[in-house]
This record gives structure tokens, sequence and C-alpha cells, in this order.
């Protein structure tokens, strides 16, 4: 592991925030919060550096600030350094994989933590983001109704509220049983530009939505009304795969249903489905299945960055319109 930089002193919040990061959100700037899990653990180096380079590079060629947020010598930072991310990228699988349980026992012990979906929205919005962008967030797991196997992902959106940008679920997991749980925990889903909920590599899941948006405008304003309303949930908003990674998409779901079935013949169940799935899907599709996955996290990064700048503008309007909105007031931004 090389040497990690020199440790920095958080701030009241606990958190050590880049000073890119705290300008933005003190002028009221669109940021937009990144995981670091999937530098760490989603693909080997260099790779992921350069994918994390790059999604950088697009949230900010689209007019917002990007946050990557890991936890670093036992402080949680958001918004880290080009020397950082290379720190992070090399380490790789020697930085603890770090959900919301794990964030005590990692800063406790002053260890190095790859922060998750949950992980992640819970430090974005400790410091104020109000949007995160993903590759694609966890699920109920098949089988979930015997094994209990849910991802902390949903119910760290149905008490955070953050708007996570992601590309759905996989299909290995029983994405019905998914959208019900959210639906429990009062989380509000909304899929862009389509009726139906992406299933990560596929544009359609044969699941239908509640919500459909058409524009980062409109997303802007469902974000805004759940922060302004005070509901305390997150929001999920699901980005299709896009049309030209569509083919390639289509490859790798044909392979995730052939894993599937072999799983089925082989009585596989509870926690060895997913790894299994996962490993013959790599073998299946020859590793294209890395290439997809990067697209569609540019995708997103792409997508929330036009979120957050929409968000930042609408409440730039409502404050000039308005003043100062009291904490607890409702304010109609139509």
């Amino acid at each position: 592991m090389s040497k990690a930089p020199p440790r920095e002193d958080p701030s009241p919040t606990g958190v050590a925030v880049s000073p890119e990061v705290e300008a933005a959100l003190a002028s009221g700037g669109a940021v937009v919060a990144l995981e670091s899990t999937i530098i760490c653990h989603g693909m080997p180096y260099p790779k992921n550096l350069q994918t994390a380079m790059e999604v950088e590079a697009i949230v900010r060629e689209n007019g917002a600030v990007p946050a990557t947020i890991a936890i670093l010598d036992g402080v949680p930072h958001v918004g880290l350094n080009s020397e950082q991310l290379k720190n992070l990228a090399i380490s790789g699988s020697q930085f603890q994989k770090t959900a919301r349980r794990d964030i005590a026992q990692v800063v406790a012990s002053g260890g190095n933590g790859a922060t998750t979906v949950s992980a992640t929205m819970f430090f974005a919005h400790k410091i104020g983001i109000p949007i995160f962008v993903t590759g694609g967030i966890g699920g109920v797991h098949r089988y979930g109704e015997k094994t209990m196997d849910i991802s902390s992902d949903l119910t760290e959106l149905g008490k955070t509220p953050v708007a996570v940008i992601s590309a759905g679920v996989k299909s290995i997991l029983d994405i019905a049983r998914t959208l019900e749980y959210l639906e429990t925990q009062g989380v509000t889903v909304a899929a862009y530009r389509t009726n139906e909920f992406p299933a990560f590599f596929t544009e359609t899941s044969g699941c239908k939505v509640p919500c459909r948006v058409d524009s980062p405008e409109e997303c802007a304003k469902i974000i805004y009304a759940n922060q302004n309303m005070h509901l305390g949930s997150g929001i999920l908003i699901a980005v299709p795969v896009p049309k030209q990674h569509a083919a390639s998409g289509k490859v790798i779901e044909s392979a995730i249903q052939q894993s599937l079935k072999e799983a089925d013949d082989k009585k596989i169940i509870g926690n060895a489905i997913t790894p299994f799935i996962l490993d013959r899907v790599k073998v299946l599709t020859g590793g294209s299945s890395l290439e997809a996955n990067i697209a569609l996290v540019k995708n997103n990064a792409l997508t929330g960055a036009k979120i957050a700048v929409a968000l930042s503008d609408l409440r730039k309007r409502v404050t000039n319109r308005f003043g100062k909105v009291p904490a607890s007031g409702f304010v109609p931004i139509f």
C-alpha cells in the first residue's frame, strides 16, 4: 500500500471537506457526491483511476463540482485531490468496503474505507450535498423473502434526503420486490425520460415507475420539494443505459439470465448466488460488462451534474424572489 497523504484535521462535523467543495457549497453552487467503492472494489488499477478522473471531469465540464467520498486514516473526506484519488486507486481492496454500519469502526480504528452507496449518502447529507451519482444501487436479492438479504442502500434511501442518480438495479436482484421495498420506505422513485424502471445493463425491466421525469429541471423541482417539505427520505432517479450501449447491454443481460438458470440448476442459494452469477457473467461476456459499467457511470455523472446545476439555479431563483426562506416554511416553486 502506498504512503497515504498527510492526515487532515476534520471540520466540526467530523468530516474533512476539500476547499473546492466547501467553496461551492458556501456559494450555493452545484455539487455532486461520488462513491469510492467503485474505485477500490469495482475495477482494477489503472482503469479505476482513469475512470474516476474521467467521471470527475464530466461533472466539472457540465458545471458542477465533484465530491468523491472516502475515509482516509480514520477521517471521512468529501472531495479528494489527485494524490488521494491515485492512492485510493492503487490501494484498491486494501481499503475496507464501508457501508453505514462500518463507519464507526473504520473511523475509530484510524482505518481506510471505500464508501458504498449508504455511507456516501450519509456523508453527503451530513455536509449538505443533495445529489449523489453512482452506477447502480443494491436491492432485495432473489429469495430475499427467505434470506432477508436486503441492501442497506434501500433503508438509507428511506431515511437520508439525498437524490441518488443510478442506472436502476441489476437484474441479478429481485427488481419488483426492490421497488416494493422502496415504496415501504417512502422513497420517491422516478425514471428519466421513460415510464419503465431500467435494469442497469438494459433499458427495461418490465416494472413501471410511479413517476417520470423528462429534464434536469423537473428532477430539480422534485428534489427541492422533497427538501422544502422536510420529508426526510431520499429520491431515486433511474437513468436508462444510453442507446449506443443497448446492444452490448443485451448481451450482458443474456449472460445474467443464463447464469441465473445455472445457479438454479445447481441449487445455489443465499449469499452464494451473487458471487456465482458475477463470476459467470464475467466469463460469458469476456469482460465486456466492465466497459458497459463504466459507460453507465459516465452517463449518470453527466445527468447528475445537469440536475445539480438545475437545482442550484432553482434555489437561487427562489432566494431572489422570496429572500431568505424560513427553515420550516413552504415556498411555492411554480
